[in-house]
């Protein structure tokens, strides 16, 4: 699927562009070239230790913010793939910075599709999150407004080959600023600090994500949200995964955090479809009607007033299943 084809990672040094860069280096050894695109240089130079442009021909480097459309513009020629992970993510820094979130996450979207409508690409995929149905952060609404601008991009493609499609996931277990790192450092204190004992999030692993986004770049339509179907966990279980000994203390929920999160909301039922492993949520008025879509890809529509919500959700992992996930059987962190 990758042989021969030149792929772009935006935020390519975070711990979701690591993962896809490896998978993709093991997977596709015949990748013509994969960029990873970022603003930090510290960070290319430790993961070029891992990733050495001299073992691995067509991997480049490039510094650069989705900022900048020039830049941009530059990096993207003889592109053919383009996977966006940029983002500022941390809640607390996008409540305490509004505009520098909104200049990253939605102006630098746009960016991103303008330079892409141009150089002649052919697949975007966008990682977007839980928190961008029915936000109540500035995080989660410049997410929303991220995936409404990838998804009505396809509306102006005109003639050109391309489709821009979006992947909605939950939190990545053991992410840079994910509760798991949090956790296993205040282990030290003998006591855990504990947003909301009813809390519970989404899981999935930086595997799962990276394979959800390339079964995205062969198999999306254009226009959908992709949504996979993940179990939750209650966060006082992760708590007691990762320190059984430790006290929990209650904090108080902090600003712009919900106690459950959502992927797919009441209101998007309607145009929901039940894909096996994955939902879709498909635009309203695009190129395709919900019946064609259910008909070529074996999809069903979703009940109406369907939503996946991990307080709701079936499927939850006990303390057990978490400290698996968590430790070796050395006891070991998982990386």
């Amino acid at each position: 699927m990758l042989n021969d084809k030149s792929i772009l990672i935006t935020g390519g040094t975070g711990s979701f562009g690591n993962a896809l860069v490896q998978t993709v280096l093991l997977r596709y050894p015949g990748v013509k070239r994969l960029v990873v695109y970022s603003r930090d240089e510290l960070k290319q130079f430790e993961m070029a230790q891992v990733f050495s442009p001299r073992q691995y021909a067509g991997l480049r480097y490039f510094i650069g913010d989705i900022r900048d459309e020039s830049r941009l513009m530059r990096a993207l020629e003889g592109i053919d793939i383009v996977v966006h992970a940029a983002a500022l993510k941390q809640v607390p820094a996008a409540e305490y910075n509004p505009f520098e979130c909104i200049k990253t996450n939605v102006l630098g979207a746009q960016n991103l599709i303008e330079a892409c409508l141009s150089n002649g690409i052919q697949r975007v995929v966008a990682l977007s999150t839980d928190k961008a149905a029915a936000p109540v952060n500035l995080y989660g609404a410049t997410k929303l407004c991220s995936d409404k601008l990838f998804i009505a991009a396809n509306n102006i493609r005109g003639n050109r080959d391309i489709r821009f499609s979006v992947v909605r996931y939950g939190n990545v277990m053991g992410s840079r600023g994910s509760v798991v790192p949090y956790f296993l450092e205040k282990r030290k204190t003998g006591s855990l600090p504990i947003t909301d004992p009813n809390m519970t999030r989404f899981n999935i692993s930086l595997q799962q994500g990276v394979d959800m986004v390339l079964w995205s770049i062969e198999n999306a339509w254009g226009g959908e949200i992709l949504v996979p179907k993940i179990p939750s966990y209650r966060i006082t279980d992760v708590a007691t995964a990762i320190a059984p000994e430790c006290r929990q203390e209650i904090v108080g929920i902090r600003a712009g955090e919900k106690i459950h999160e959502e992927m797919i909301t009441a209101r998007d039922s309607f145009t929901t479809v039940d894909m096996g492993r994955y939902y879709a949520i498909l635009p309203i008025g695009g190129a395709y009607s919900l019946e064609e879509y259910c008909t070529r890809s074996n999809a069903t529509p979703v009940e109406p007033g369907f939503a996946y919500n991990s307080g709701s959700n079936s499927d939850f992992l006990d303390v057990e299943e978490l400290r698996r996930l968590i430790f070796d059987p050395a006891g070991k962190v998982n990386p």
